[in-house]
Order: structure tokens, then C-alpha cells, then sequence
């Protein structure tokens, strides 16, 4: 069998709750600042949402986009185009065939602003001329891809997974396989997501899936803490430039980092818990452990899914002991969401540009908000920023949506 093609990480962009940029979003995760604060919509008394925080984008579209850019995009979108640009301009504005550049971004909700306010003016008009003429290339989830691909010319293809919180992990994982399989020489690939919306607070708040912790909102998402009562909603986008080995020496490309290896699988248990032994999920962990030639004894650090909620990371650290055994006491386990709140669809992407950053810097970020340790918890997770080895590390960050999906990605050092 021949050895897969190896494929690098030759840009970064991301606009989160926490940062404008991908480098202002790590200096924050490093200085162990929360994004979450009071929300200050109008809607949040009129509705009574029972939460009245969130982790909201940290720079304002309409800082970066053009007005025209601004109307024409769902914030869904907005948020890509801005991590999208920053990527492709980290990894140099490469030159090269638009049939050899190709898209794939995720999202679990997609464009929720355009689709209701569109139906308030419906409703509330009763007039089809209050429709803005762009709501339903606005309102898609394949939206954010498609403005994506138009930006940057891409013709080799354009891609959404659709697949809940493991939306961007995915997306990252089919441009692997996509320059893999010959497709293309260079993906623009990761998540976005934007549903700071009351729809999906009232959604979540039925479902008792959010923190209430509304008077100390920075300490709301604790993963690991015996307090933990939910996870915190977030916003943001984070996209990675995917380019072959061969392609990026060629032209003399910075290199990240090596994407090394994709796994993925299905509960097939429930539409919203997840499998509390952590079946499927240790399958996914396996299957890209193994894919990348690698053991348990090989990774040092684990970016975790670690949402907050009492059952979910409970059921991710059965699935980390069951997939790797006493392997796992070597792994460094952190907590990003801790800061970031959980971006839903762009969760995984972000953490996949946090898990590039930690094995380049050598160094996993502290979990925060760790008051008392859940001693259910058996990993090894850092509740201070922990230095990682030297010489050739890899590193595994995991992403857990609802209805089943287990993605889990493999990153080498460079």
C-alpha cells in the first residue's frame, strides 16, 4: 500500500468570540480570557430567556466587510468571508489553477438571522416585495461556502458539512481527503456558525443544554468542574489552507503544522446524548490514530470537545480511556470551550486552529473555571498551560455533534 500524501497547514484565519484574528485568539486563550458576557438584544428581556449571556463574535463584521458585503451575507457567512481572507492571505494569496483550489466549509445551523427576520417581514407585511431578492442564497447552509469559493475563485469544489458540532472537524477532514484523492492541490476548509439568535436560546433552554449561570457569565463554562451546568453559546468562525506537502515545498510556503489523519463514526444512539460508554467516539479517535500511523502512546496533547455539560464530557472521557487505555495518562487534555463558549459548527475548526497553535508553540492551553475537580474525570487535564515535548509531537482534537457524528483529527507537528 502506498504512503498517503502528506498534507500541511499553510494558513489560518478566525474571528471567535475571544479574538478578531486567529494570533489575538490564541494570545487570549493564553492569557485565559472568557468571550462570554451579558448580551445587551432587546429580545432577550422581551422573550425571557431564562439565559441572558453568550460568548458574541469579539470584532464587528461591519469592521472588516464592506456595507454591500455586509447586506448580501447572512452573519453565518460574514464570519467565514472575515476567517476565510485572513487564512488565505497567512498562507501567502498562493497563485494557482482555480480548478486545483477547491472549498469546504461547515456549519450546523447555517444563515438562522436571514431565515426568521425574512419571515417577520413576510408576516408582518403580508407582502412578498418586504423579502430582501437574496434571502434564500443567504439563508443556505451551503452559503458561507459558496461566498467563500466565489471570493477566492475555487473551482475544484465547494463543500458543506452539515453534520451539528462536528460541522467544521468534517470539513477540515474532507479537504484532507480531497487533496488525498487528487482533487485538489489546496483547500480552504474549516467551520462558521452564527446563532446567537432567540430561537436558539428558547431551543437549547427547553432542552436544559445551557448554562444559567447569567451572574458570572465568564465562569459559565467550567468542562471538568462538579458546578458545570451547560454549555456556553458562542459565535465565530475558524478556517484553515489545507495544501499538499509536495505543493506548498514547491513554493515555499510556511508550514503549521500536518493534518495527518481523519476519523469518523456514528452513535446511532439518540438524537442529542451522546453514547455514555463512548463507543463511537473511541472508534473515530482509533480509526485517526491509526490512519496516521500512530499509537496512544504517540499523542501528548487532546483538545477536547469538552462542552460543559454534565453527561457530555463524562461520556468524551470514557471514550478517550476506552480508545487509548493507560495510553491516555500520557495525554494533556484541555478544555478550550472554557473561554471560547461552544461554536457549535465552527467549534471544531477553531479548536483544530488551537491544536495547530499548541503543538507549534509546545505548549497546551489551561482548561479554566476548574473550581472542583469532577472525580469522575480520569484524564490528565490541564488546569495550568503545560509545555510540550520536543522534537516530533502529535496531537488529537476531537468534535462530538448532535445525532451521533464522531469526528476526530490527527495533528503533527510540522
Amino acid at each position: 500500500m502506498s504512503t498517503p500524501k502528506r498534507v500541511v497547514v499553510t494558513g489560518m484565519g478566525a474571528t471567535t468570540p475571544v479574538g478578531g484574528t486567529a494570533p489575538e485568539t490564541w494570545q487570549a486563550i493564553l492569557a485565559g480570557r472568557s468571550g462570554a458576557r451579558p448580551m445587551t438584544f432587546d429580545w432577550v428581556s422581551e422573550y425571557n430567556l431564562p439565559v441572558t449571556f453568550a460568548a458574541q463574535i469579539h470584532t464587528d463584521p461591519g469592521e472588516v466587510l464592506s456595507k454591500v458585503e455586509v447586506r448580501r451575507n447572512d452573519p453565518n457567512s460574514q464570519y467565514a468571508l472575515i476567517a476565510a481572507r485572513e487564512a488565505w492571505a497567512d498562507a501567502g494569496a498562493p497563485e494557482l489553477d482555480p480548478e486545483r483550489l477547491a472549498v469546504a466549509v461547515g456549519t450546523g445551523i447555517g444563515g438562522v438571522w436571514t431565515l426568521l427576520n425574512q419571515w417577520d417581514a413576510l408576516r408582518e407585511s403580508k407582502s412578498t416585495r418586504k423579502v430582501f431578492p437574496l434571502s434564500v442564497p443567504m439563508l443556505m447552509p451551503n452559503a458561507a461556502t459558496a461566498a467563500v469559493s466565489l471570493d477566492l475563485g475555487a473551482r475544484a469544489g465547494a463543500h458543506t458539512a452539515v453534520s451539528a458540532c462536528a460541522s467544521g472537524a468534517e470539513s477540515i477532514g474532507l479537504g484532507l481527503e480531497m487533496i488525498r484523492a487528487g482533487r485538489a492541490d489546496i483547500v480552504v476548509c474549516g467551520g462558521t456558525e452564527a446563532a446567537v439568535h432567540p430561537i436558539c436560546f428558547a431551543g437549547f433552554t427547553q432542552m436544559q443544554a445551557l448554562s444559567t449561570r447569567n451572574d458570572e457569565p465568564e465562569r459559565a463554562s467550567r468542562p471538568y468542574d462538579t458546578g458545570r451546568d451547560g454549555f456556553v453559546m458562542g459565535e465565530g468562525a475558524g478556517i484553515i489552507v489545507l495544501e499538499s506537502e509536495d505543493h506548498a515545498r514547491a513554493r515555499g510556503a510556511q508550514v503549521y503544522a500536518e493534518i495527518a489523519a481523519v476519523g469518523m463514526s456514528a452513535d446511532s444512539h439518540h438524537i442529542a446524548a451522546p453514547e455514555p460508554e463512548g463507543a463511537g467516539a473511541a472508534r473515530a479517535m482509533v480509526e485517526a490514530v491509526e490512519r496516521a500511523g500512530l499509537t496512544g502512546a504517540d499523542i501528548v496533547h487532546v483538545n477536547a470537545h469538552a462542552t460543559s455539560t454534565p453527561v457530555g464530557d463524562i461520556a468524551e472521557n470514557n471514550a478517550i480511556r476506552r480508545a487509548f487505555g493507560d495510553a491516555a495518562a500520557g495525554m494533556c487534555v484541555s478544555g478550550t470551550k472554557s473561554m471560547t463558549g461552544h461554536l457549535l459548527g465552527a467549534a471544531g475548526a477553531l479548536e483544530t486552529v488551537l491544536t495547530i497553535m499548541a503543538i507549534r508553540e509546545r505548549t497546551a492551553p489551561a482548561t479554566i473555571n476548574i473550581d472542583d475537580f469532577d472525580p469522575e474525570i480520569s484524564l490528565d487535564v490541564a488546569r495550568e498551560h503545560r509545555t510540550l515535548p520536543a522534537g516530533d509531537i502529535a496531537a488529537l482534537n476531537n468534535s462530538f455533534g448532535f445525532g451521533g457524528h464522531n469526528v476526530a483529527l490527527v495533528v503533527k507537528s510540522a
